[in-house]
């Protein structure tokens, strides 16, 4: 792939400009896309253990499958084999099994013997992915994907987006009735995302400036006013819930605290979401630059080697102390993305450190030449851990980090890679 890249100012010497590092960035990514091909399941696409072999007794995920859709069908974009067929597979899918055929929407996963998984709820975070997966498949023509991609907007544009809030509501019943009285940075994070992907592959720009909205709550009002710190959970009243989830610090989703990785990915989204308007109509809000490199700051110093060893911890508290010491991929990864991103956007050599820095530690801790993929979770001591997440499940974040130094900042990764291989 020869991408235009998008700054003169990038240091001679930088990786992102080596054709060995380039190329080291494709084998990697497609090392991992390989491993994750046995995750698919006759409802979708399910766990894998560490051995990449699916786990006993798991059943197919709506997270997963979105995340599995989106990626392979960015990776058959790319002409890469078998990419083609899965992102098929969970378009089919999610079209299918996994979609509530009496209310519409998704659930975590299928009904088993008239039960429904998890909660029972429809999140916002899944429908964010969701509707990403669909705009990705678009791209591609994978079959049925016009169709998902529809019913995705439908459904989120109807029962999650709040006008009045500028935000994606979070979760509520089967039947779209009693909604968490909850508002989450996270959902909302992965929504900015999804947003600008649909805005690429629609043509809508009410997509883009949503996710402009989004930031403007999350990001250039709260996390501002905490110095780049980004609080996570809020009522209804947008009262942050300091005490939320204090009993479950090591939630996969909602965490007690705050999570430097999310600051880290926010900045990325930052430098994405400026591009996406600049390319809109030339005119982008100067302070997405200044929160990016406020947020990448904020997070690098939060989180990473907090305990002496290398690595961007979970969770801190509201004085910026630890709480959760392990390590997971896709902290890494994002801060990978973030030091890319910013060393696109601005050339500082800072940033070309920390994108070295990053890569160095993924490749002699967390890329397992053992039994193939990225360790999901590492203790304080960069040891192998599952407390947080257990086994392989994840490919969408690894993978992503892999793909984003070869790619411009705008348009989104699908719409990118069709443009770039044209």
């Amino acid at each position: 792939m020869a991408e235009p890249l998008p700054s003169l100012m990038l240091p001679a010497s930088s990786w992102l400009r080596a054709s060995t590092h380039r190329r080291w960035l494709d084998l990697q990514g497609q090392r991992l896309l390989d491993f994750s091909k046995p995750s698919r399941v006759d409802e979708g696409f399910a766990p894998l253990g560490n051995d990449g072999r699916l786990i006993s007794g798991e059943q197919a995920d709506t997270i997963l499958t979105a995340r599995m859709t989106h990626v392979y069908a960015v990776a058959a974009g790319r002409g890469l084999p078998g990419c083609a067929p899965l992102a098929a597979h969970g378009v089919a899918s999610l079209l299918g099994p996994l979609r509530d055929q009496a209310h519409g929407g998704w659930f975590a996963g299928a009904e088993q013997d008239g039960k429904r998984p998890g909660n029972g709820r429809k999140q916002a975070y899944l429908h964010a992915f969701v509707s990403l997966a669909a705009s990705s498949a678009v791209v591609q023509r994978i079959p049925g994907a016009d169709g998902l991609l529809d019913d995705a907007l439908a459904v989120w544009d109807r029962h999650f987006w709040s006008e009045e809030e500028g935000v994606f509501r979070e979760s509520f019943a089967a039947d779209w009735t009693d909604e968490e009285a909850y508002r989450g940075a996270n959902a909302n994070m992965h929504s900015v995302e999804a947003c600008m992907a649909v805005a690429d592959v629609t043509g809508n720009p009410l997509w883009r400036h949503r996710a402009l909205r989004i930031a403007e709550r999350f990001i250039h009002t709260f996390a501002r006013n905490a110095a780049y710190a980004v609080p996570e959970h809020f009522d209804l009243d947008w009262t942050i819930l300091k005490d939320f989830h204090k009993d479950k610090p090591t939630d996969d989703l909602r965490p007690y605290g705050m999570t430097p990785g999310h600051f880290v990915e926010w900045s990325h989204l930052m430098l994405k979401l400026e591009a996406a308007l600049l390319r809109e109509d030339g005119t982008a809000p100067s302070w997405l630059l200044d929160d990016a490199i406020g947020l990448f700051d904020c997070g690098t110093r939060a989180g990473w080697a907090r305990d002496g060893a290398p690595g961007l911890l979970y969770t801190v508290d509201w004085e910026l102390e630890p709480v959760v010491h392990n390590r997971p991929h896709w902290c890494q990864a994002e801060a990978l993305t973030a030091a890319a991103a910013l060393l696109k956007r601005t050339g500082h050599a800072a940033y070309e450190r920390w994108y070295r820095t990053i890569w160095d530690y993924i490749d002699l801790h967390m890329i397992d030449r053992r039994q193939g993929g990225w360790l999901q979770e590492l203790d304080r001591n960069n040891r192998p851990s599952a407390v947080v997440y257990a086994g392989k499940a994840d490919l969408y974040h690894a993978w992503q980090a892999t793909l984003t130094p070869l790619l411009p900042l705008a348009p989104s990764f699908a719409t990118a890679v069709a443009i770039l291989d044209q």
